[in-house]
């Protein structure tokens, strides 16, 4: 699997920056198109029923991060079902043998910690554990996604998978490269963003920037 734009450091910048969903009405463009699905699989909703309690050993939490989920019971429960989704994805045709999974979770440890130095502590652990849980249900194809829509450019074609994760992500392809992408406020059309990439579409056209100072690439759907 293509990893070279996605990496552990988005999870440093997302929870940070966070992100939200848009309300527009002019986003139908894209909505209209994706079909009803849920971000869960029964079997993690069923686990997730039976068990509100974090993954985490509460009983010796490493940091105040830690304490934090161990005492809050809705970051509990997103700590139980990132650990769901996590093990769900090392069995997953895509998680099996792929060594930057793990690595990357050992990543997002990391970065989660550094919610210590947020000014909000609380939506900083919030945003991490959502992004991380959406991350992974995208890349790892765990949820249903719509696509690949493709868009056409005239430096090549552009091809997205949309997901219904929450937040709302896309798995974004160029050039023999993958972006992990998530929706953005925009005051019309569907904007995603990730790293250094970008696609935003409107009325069955898409800017798509692609690399950090890269010039904007005007396409179309096919």
């Amino acid at each position: 699997m293509m990893k070279q734009v996605v990496s552990s450091v988005i999870f440093a910048v997302g929870v940070l920056a966070g992100c939200g969903a848009s309300e527009d009405s002019e986003q139908n463009n894209i909505e209209a198109n994706t079909p009803n699905l849920t971000s869960e699989t029964p079997r993690t909703q069923t686990a997730l029923g039976e068990a509100a309690t974090p993954a985490l050993d509460c009983s010796k939490p490493d940091d105040s991060i830690e304490e934090m989920v161990c005492a809050d019971s809705e970051l509990a429960m997103l700590d139980r079902k990132l650990e769901l989704v996590y093990q769900t994805a090392l069995m997953s045709p895509k998680g099996k043998g792929d060594s930057w999974l793990k690595a990357s979770q050992i990543g997002w440890v990391k970065a989660r910690a550094e919610c210590r130095a947020a000014t909000d502590k609380r939506p900083c652990v919030l945003n991490s554990y959502q992004r991380r849980i959406a991350e992974l249900q995208a890349l790892y194809s765990l949820v249903p996604g719509n696509g690949p829509v493709v868009y056409r450019c005239s430096e090549g074609d552009v091809t997205a998978t949309y997901y219904q994760t929450d937040p709302p992500s896309a798995v974004v392809e160029y050039g023999g490269k993958q972006s992990l992408m998530f929706l953005q406020p925009s005051g019309s059309g569907a904007r995603y963003e990730g790293r250094n990439e970008s696609l935003w579409e409107h009325q069955g056209e898409a800017s798509v920037i692609w690399g950090h100072g890269a010039a904007e690439m005007r396409c179309k759907i096919n």
